[in-house]
C-alpha cells in the first residue's frame, strides 16, 4: 500500500470511529418538572364579564346625561 492510500484509509477510519462516538448517547436527560397547579380561570370570568359592561355601560350613559 502506498503512503497516500494508508493517509487515506486512516482519516476515514477516524472520521467513521469519531461519528459512531458522537451518536452513542450520554447522560438521560433530567427529570421533567412537575406541572403547575391546574387554577381553572374560566369560572368567575363571565361574572366578572357581565359586571364590567355594566359598569362601562352605566358610566357611559352618566358622562352622556352630564
Amino acid at each position: 500500500m502506498r503512503v497516500q492510500n494508508k493517509k487515506i484509509l486512516a482519516s476515514v477510519l477516524f472520521v467513521l470511529i469519531s461519528s459512531v462516538c458522537v451518536a452513542q448517547g450520554g447522560q438521560p436527560p433530567p427529570p421533567m418538572p412537575p406541572p403547575p397547579p391546574g387554577l381553572p380561570i374560566d369560572g368567575f370570568t363571565t361574572i366578572a364579564l357581565v359586571i364590567g359592561a355594566f359598569l362601562g355601560i352605566r358610566k357611559t350613559l352618566k358622562n352622556s346625561k352630564d
